[in-house]
């Protein structure tokens, strides 16, 4: 071959050679490159998928096994209003017999918060379902023959267990909806307010349930029938959720516990005057007045419930009676205040119409009227429920929550309190006043609420 072929055929070697490598490659590495990336991409996005399995599965766990335990809780409550007035208790005593429920519950949501972070939301949960199984059978074990002093205490230590079970299931419960939450402000807020409003709705159940297991099976067979429910559900919260659910690194002094931000304890000083403002004419007054103008034990069990079945629907609807906002606050906090304000007026209004002469059927304007109440409250209830996860730390928001439940608590024991002693010395009216007075204090302390950016600067 002449030296122009073989030079031909060299250039034509080479450049087939150089071509073929080059695009084996180029092939080559944008496989690589895509295998990479796509890998890399469906990874990610199959453990954010499963992520969010697993906290709607763990969301909808907690949720049902506090549900189940609510309606345990509004059963256990007209059980024993409704049985111990018909033994003749005064109102007061009546108030009397809730009053370590209540003072427990303080001291239980600021420890069951502490205790969560510490040791998990599973094992929280299932302390209050063993302590509300022992208030149960403990109550059950009640002799009709004791004296009226050795009965009231029997059944006070037993509510005072009870109210310690209650709270440190709340706490917990609450606390696993910002353990959960997967996708910031948005979704808390429907998850908050779906979880209280259902709660609520479910212990409205309770009330009915209540009132209808006394009636039919009576006292005691009504109590075992609910502990045996119970220890259903606990078996079933400790095989079910993960035992690291909520731990984080709890404060290791009172002082680094209390030490909240001043959104925080803003929040927690309107609370304790919202709910004393609800049960000051809720848990003695009322049932006291419709009894008084000829109700039945399930007429007014009944009403009770639908109040609270009603209420806890609208809170669960709340997100869509408020405007959002980006930021999570700047919107929700006027709108506190704008609903705060409504609701100032209506048992103002409420004890107005109560007090003038002639008036057709006060019981019927009084429940016309509550319900009214009933719908504002829900609405800044669910509000409040939402900000204290909103303004809680994600650290130790279990503690947040215990801090800010513990002063729900407090306003229940003051609103019970005062509900016996009102309504023994002035009536519904003067519990209507007493309510009006209570959320006035709300509604200023809610004015000093920071929002949007103000809120990340604001400290203790």
């Amino acid at each position: 071959m002449s030296p122009v072929g073989n030079d031909i055929g060299n250039d034509i070697g080479n450049i087939s050679r150089n071509d073929t490598g080059n695009a084996i490659s180029k092939d080559t590495g944008n496989t690589i490159r895509n295998g990479i990336g796509a890998g890399t991409g469906t990874g990610t996005g199959n453990a954010t998928v499963d992520a969010a399995r697993s906290a709607t599965r763990n969301y909808a766990i907690v949720t049902t096994a506090y549900f189940l335990f609510t309606i345990t809780d509004g059963a256990l409550r007209m059980l024993v209003l409704l049985h111990f007035y018909s033994l003749g208790y005064t109102p007061f005593m009546l108030a009397f017999l809730f009053l370590l429920y209540e003072t427990a519950g303080i001291f239980a949501n600021v420890g069951g918060g502490w205790l969560a972070s510490r040791f998990g939301i599973p094992r929280m949960l299932a302390a209050g379902q063993v302590l509300q199984i022992g208030g149960l059978c403990m109550l059950s074990a009640l002799d009709p023959a004791w004296g009226a002093v050795a009965s009231v205490a029997w059944v006070v230590m037993a509510q005072g267990i009870a109210g310690v079970a209650k709270d440190l299931t709340k706490t917990a419960s609450k606390s696993a909806i910002k353990a959960t939450s997967q996708q910031g402000a948005g979704q808390l807020f429907r998850w908050v307010a779906w979880f209280t409003g259902s709660k609520n709705a479910t212990k409205g159940a309770g009330f009915f349930i209540g009132g209808l297991l006394l009636q039919v099976v009576g006292f005691r067979p009504a109590l075992w029938l609910m502990a045996g429910m119970l220890a259903i559900v606990l078996v079933s919260v400790m095989l079910a959720l993960p035992r690291t659910l909520g731990k984080a690194k709890a404060s290791k002094s009172f002082r680094e516990l209390f030490a909240k931000t001043r959104a925080i304890n803003l929040m927690a000083a309107a609370r304790v005057f919202m709910f004393g403002s609800r049960d000051v004419w809720f848990v003695v007054g009322l049932p006291v007045f419709l009894y008084g103008y000829g109700w039945q034990y399930m007429q007014v069990a009944g009403f009770v419930a639908a109040w609270t079945i009603g209420y806890g629907a609208v809170q669960a609807l709340a997100p869509a009676v408020v405007t959002r906002s980006h930021d999570g606050l700047s919107r929700e906090v006027p709108a506190a205040r704008l609903w705060g304000s409504i609701l100032t007026a209506i048992p103002v209004v409420l004890a107005i119409l109560l007090a003038m002469p002639g008036i057709p059927r006060p019981d019927l304007v009084l429940v016309v009227g509550l319900l009214i109440f009933g719908f504002a409250f829900a609405v800044i209830s669910s509000l409040h429920s939402y900000l204290i996860l909103a303004y809680a730390g994600s650290e130790k928001a279990a503690e947040d929550v215990g801090f800010y439940y513990a002063a729900n608590a407090a306003g229940r024991l003051m609103g019970i309190l005062l509900s016996g002693i009102l309504t023994q010395t002035g009536g519904m009216q003067a519990c209507l006043w007493g309510s009006a007075i209570m959320l006035a204090i709300c509604l200023a302390i809610t004015v000093l609420l920071p929002s949007g950016a103000a809120a990340r600067r604001a400290t203790a």
